[in-house]
């Protein structure tokens, strides 16, 4: 008799927009085509739909909470939704989440999995302590180099269980041949940008570590005065934030070129409606997954050079990289590249483009995570 097909559950706090939540998707769907089963528990939000269409099965539980008792009370409910489902595998996306599950794990005796998907703050008393939740997996995923670097120095976790996997980007969503003039046109229509006006475009959830006021300050600074500068994010809990960029683009006399365009569903089509698309984060991204994005499109990329950018964006050869809040380089490499004959600037993009699909897709990310899994359940012969 046939043995069940095992089952995986993802654990995070929403299925919302975000990296985190794309790369949660995509694996489910890499499960489900592997045969097995795919279960994601999380409060739920705008991307339960798309994890259902997928063949994935979403649980709803109070994961967002942080307060011990909830912790305690989901790690029960996770402990029985192992139970009842037969769950082999317990991988964890975030650290509240993450206590209540390795607990559930730990009763069950499901193997336990996390991926360490940012570089915590370290800042308030225990915090460390609180972090340290996401290497204890028996493997740890780190997303970058970067990551796992930070894993041996700050929590000396052992490289034995460490694995590094890139993010990765669709290229069946993310290609340029694609994505219609229609859609292009729509969108820089919806930002109100004329035809011929060049687009810097920021994806990225609006907060100051983001960013955003770098470019700001970076558009008053250059020499090209007809660009507009199209920041694509949600304000999330940083309404505060959204408010100072609003009174720091008056500031500098760019509020007619600053557009704040809100959650953007189409990314390919954004990407394309720019001339070149921006990541000026001031703190270190752990992947920075719109930058392979914006490079699987064959669009010019600036990005700060620390962190997972600097292992994505090869300087002068598939983007430029400039110092951190510096937004004197930031408009000097802005300036360069809108001076570049569109020739130039699409050879620097097809030449990111294809850096991204040798090294940075979802299939490499999803097939590499998933022999993960394999790994583990070949210990407990339950493959």
């Amino acid at each position: 008799m046939a043995a069940d097909p095992p089952t995986v559950l993802q654990v995070l706090p929403a299925l919302d927009s975000g990296g985190v939540e794309r790369g949660t998707l995509e694996v489910a769907e890499a499960v489900v085509r592997a045969g097995w089963r795919a279960l994601v528990a999380s409060a739920g939000g705008r991307l339960v739909p798309e994890l259902e269409a997928l063949g994935g099965r979403h649980v709803t539980l109070p994961l967002r909470a942080k307060d011990p008792l909830t912790l305690w009370r989901n790690a029960g409910r996770l402990a029985d939704l192992i139970r009842r489902e037969r769950v082999a595998i317990v991988h964890a996306r975030s650290r509240a989440p993450a206590w209540s599950a390795r607990l559930a794990a730990r009763r069950t005796g499901a193997r336990w999995v996390t991926t360490w998907h940012g570089v915590y703050r370290e800042g308030f008393p225990g915090k460390r302590l609180y972090n340290a939740v996401m290497a204890s997996g028996e493997r740890v995923i780190a997303i970058s180099r970067f990551v796992a670097d930070h894993l041996l120095s700050r929590h000396g976790t052992d490289p034995a269980r460490v694995r590094i996997i890139p993010r990765g980007v669709d290229p069946r969503r993310f290609d340029p041949e694609g994505v219609s003039p229609e859609r292009v046109a729509a969108m820089r229509a919806v930002w109100g940008v004329a035809p011929d006006t060049p687009v810097v475009l920021l994806p990225g959830r609006l907060s100051r570590w983001k960013g955003q006021q770098v470019l700001i300050e970076a558009l008053a600074r250059m020499g090209r005065r007809d660009a507009v500068a199209v920041l694509a994010g949600d304000a999330g809990g940083s309404g505060g934030h959204a408010l100072h960029l609003v009174r720091l683009a008056h500031k500098h006399g760019v509020s007619d070129r600053v557009r704040f365009a809100g959650h953007v569903a189409d990314m390919p089509a954004a990407c394309l409606a720019a001339e070149v698309v921006v990541n000026a984060s001031i703190e270190p991204e752990a992947f920075g997954r719109v930058v392979i994005e914006a490079q699987a499109m064959a669009r010019p990329v600036v990005a700060t050079a620390h962190g997972g950018a600097a292992e994505t964006v090869e300087h002068e050869a598939t983007g430029l990289l400039v110092p951190p809040n510096d937004p004197a380089a930031l408009a000097r490499a802005l300036d360069r590249l809108l001076a570049c004959p569109a020739e130039a600037r699409a050879a620097l993009g097809a030449r990111a483009r294809d850096a991204v699909l040798a090294r940075y897709t979802t299939e490499r990310m999803t097939e590499a995570t998933l022999a993960v899994y394999r790994e583990l359940l070949e210990q407990t012969g339950t493959e």
